[in-house]
Order: structure tokens, then sequence, then C-alpha cells
């Protein structure tokens, strides 16, 4: 969970173990490990994760290789048979939590600017986790369509179904006055089909997405509002995903509006592709979070492995659009090809902001870092070649290799690791 772009689960939410904040902590465990904390505080820095942890009597570490390797019901009961704690002792805790008001000046003064800057009509906030919560809701329910796209219709963040995280961008921002160019609900053919499919008002889901900006506890509100089954939600994104025109008309309208946004683009045959096309090109941005980025053996830019890749990322670095990707020093692929061009992480997204392609890429790194055949043939073997070198990173690949495809053991080396993780993501 990407926290950066929206809050974690309510403290007050107990689907995990029915213990306060503990599913909170689970959303925060997931984006410390996957580098997404954005201003939250995990585990011993944060006051109630800290409470949590010394009551179950468990280690942050622990806590968050355990949200790492378990959905959330299997880690409901992992944590609850950790606890060995009663339901009265549950009971007992949880009301403490939920009751207690802010003790110090520090935590008064936040509580009333909170409330001054979110909620100033509200008289009912008055305990510390509402404060939060309230610092939650009002850090993250807009969304502004004018500087950035809403998310994929292929983006299933929300109750699993297919354009409903869009949908709910596209409801916050309508509802903020800055949905740009962009049409929410009945204005919208996608929305207005997946509203009819969910038996659910573009009003009343407004009202809940703006009020549940969290996707998880959002899409428990959908679920719950629509009653529909898993099968049903997923013959909704089989549907959607491969959905495009089938009359004369609209493959007039397809074809049209597709010239209009790239006439390169033949390969783009259905609507939801469409969408992501468009979204991309009119903010001149590549979102890693639509689509991977070029493969690693990729050699079209200069005969270099992993370079036309690394331009991908760069470009979505640039744009604050990687998805769960990692580019330069973060990426241990990066830092090796950096290393050999000569050039810092920093240097090279910088170049990429005054050069639209490929092309001008590869002129300028001749340029900035020439290389001869010889050079590049020698670095593009040693790139292929590069994986696990001590147990701690063999039994990382192995781990990784599990979640994505357990048969695929033959897998050793971190490219053919990217290759098989791309193709699982976008599948």
């Amino acid at each position: 969970m990407d926290l950066t772009r929206q809050p974690p689960r309510r403290p007050s939410n107990l689907s995990i173990a029915g213990i306060v904040g503990a599913a909170r902590m689970t959303d925060k465990a997931r984006a410390h490990n996957n580098e997404t904390l954005g201003e939250y505080l995990y585990g011993g820095d944060s006051g109630l994760d800290a409470k949590i942890l010394g009551f179950v009597g468990i280690s942050a570490d622990v806590f968050s290789e355990a949200a790492d390797d378990y959905d959330d019901e299997t880690l409901s009961g992992w944590f609850l048979e950790k606890s060995g704690k009663t339901s009265a002792e549950i009971d007992a805790f949880n009301e403490k939590e939920l009751s207690l008001l802010p003790q110090t000046a520090e935590y008064k003064q936040r509580l009333k600017d909170r409330i001054a800057k979110y909620a100033p009509h509200r008289t009912d906030v008055k305990t510390v986790l509402q404060s939060v919560e309230l610092d939650d809701w009002g850090n993250f329910w807009q969304k502004d369509l004018t500087q950035r796209p809403p998310r994929s219709p292929h983006c299933k963040d929300v109750a699993g179904a297919f354009g409903v995280a869009r949908m709910a961008d596209k409801a916050r921002a309508s509802r903020a006055g800055k949905i740009g160019e962009y049409k929410y609900g009945e204005d919208s053919g996608q929305d207005k089909r997946i509203l009819e499919f969910l038996g659910i008002s573009a009003e009343d889901f407004q009202e809940a997405a703006v009020n549940n900006p969290n996707d998880i506890e959002l899409g428990v509100w959908v679920i719950e509002k629509s009653g529909k089954s898993s099968e049903e939600i997923a013959e909704l994104n089989r549907i959607g995903a491969s959905q495009g025109p089938t009359d004369d008309a609209s493959k007039a309208f397809f074809e049209a509006r597709r010239k209009e946004i790239d006439p390169s683009r033949t390969d783009i045959t259905t609507w939801a592709d469409l969408q992501d096309l468009d979204d991309e090109l009119s903010f001149d941005i590549v979102d890693l979070a639509r689509h991977a980025p070029r493969s690693p053996y990729n050699t079209d830019v200069g005969g270099l492995m992993n370079l036309a890749r690394m331009i991908d990322k760069a470009r979505a670095h640039n744009s604050d659009s990687l998805g769960d990707y990692w580019y330069g020093e973060d990426s241990g692929i990066d830092r090796s090809l950096l290393a050999f061009l000569g050039i810092s992480a920093q240097e090279f997204a910088d170049a990429l902001k005054g050069v639209s392609t490929d092309e001008e890429v590869e002129n300028w790194l001749k340029t900035r870092s020439p290389k001869t055949d010889a050079e590049i043939a020698e670095n593009n073997e040693k790139m292929t070649r590069l994986g696990p070198t001590n147990d701690a990173q063999k039994a990382f690949l192995a781990k990784v290799i599990s979640k994505l495809d357990e048969s695929r053991t033959e897998i050793q080396t971190w490219f053919d690791l990217m290759v098989l993780d791309d193709e699982k993501s976008f599948a």
C-alpha cells in the first residue's frame, strides 16, 4: 500500500484480530516494507503501534514480516494466536484507546487545528483517535485531476473490481471541483455501466468515496452495499478489460479517437487501453502503475541492456508515477548500469527532462559517456548473469518467485525475475 497516495485504515477499524489500530498498523507495515510510508510512522516510531505491539508482545520487525507474508484473514489469526489475549483483555484495550482524550497541550492544540482546518462545523471530534482519523481524511479525500490522471480502469484496488478505483478518484475530484476534463457518474458511460452493475447511485458512491479515502475500507463498503459475489466481480473484470467497439458507429468513433491520441498505436483495441494511453499522453507521463517498463533484455537504445527499461523508470520517476517499481539508487540493476555509464541517477533523470525520444537519449549518452561495442557487449553479458550471491539474497529470490509463480524454479537471475514480475503484475 502506498501511503503517499492514501491513508492507512482508520485506527477504529477492527478487521485485524478485533484490535484497535491493528488494521492501520498492517497497512503501515506493508508500506514500510515497500518504502511507501510517506509521512506516516511505523512500529516504535508510532505511539499507537508501540502500544499495540507491547500489548501483543511482538516486535515491529516480526509483525512487518508477517504482514508481508499473510493476507488479512491469515494475519488476523496469526496475530490473535501470538497475543494469547482473551476477548475481555482485547475489549479493555480497545475501550481505553477509543476513549482516550488528548492529554497534553500539544495534542489538544493539534485537535483544535485539525477541526478548524478540515471540519469547523463538527463538535463530535474529541478523542485522540478521532483526531487522527480527521487528519487522514482531510489530507487525502480530495483528488485533483487537473494535475494528474485518475487511476487506470484496469486498477482493481477497490473491491477487486474493474474501474471502481478510477471512478473513486473521479468522484472525489468532482466533489472537490477539480475534475478537469474528466466525467463522473451519469456523465460517464463507463461509470454508468459499473454503477448499474453494482446497484449503487452515483450520489451514494461519491459520498462513500469522499468519506472513505482508504481503498480497502471503500471496497468493503462497495461489496456490502452491492452484495456482489466474487464470481460476479470476476465477470465484470473480464468484460471491462476486454471490451472494445462493437458496432460500426462505435468502431468509427474509436478509430478516430485513437488516431487523435496517437495514430501509431494500432495495437490499442479496447476502451480501457485507449483510456490509459490518453491519460499518459494528456499529462505527458510514463505511468508504471498502468503498464510495465520495457524488458531488461531490451537493447533498442544504444545496444545496452536495461537502458530502455531505466529510461521508462526515470521518466516515471520524474512524473511521480513509478507505481511499485524502483529507480536509480533504489534499484540494484539500475545502480550497476549507472556505474558502468559513470552517471548518477539524478543526472540521468534530469537529462530526460530535456529530451523526448530514445534517439535523443542515445545521442546524449554518446556525448556524455561514450562506450565501445566491446564494452557494451561485456556489460550486457555481466548484467544478464546478475543474481543472488549470498544466502539472504537467495532466500529473497525464492520468496518472491513463490509468490509470483512457484512453478518457475528455473529462475536464477534478477533479469528473469523482473520479466516474471512484469508478466504477473500486468497479466
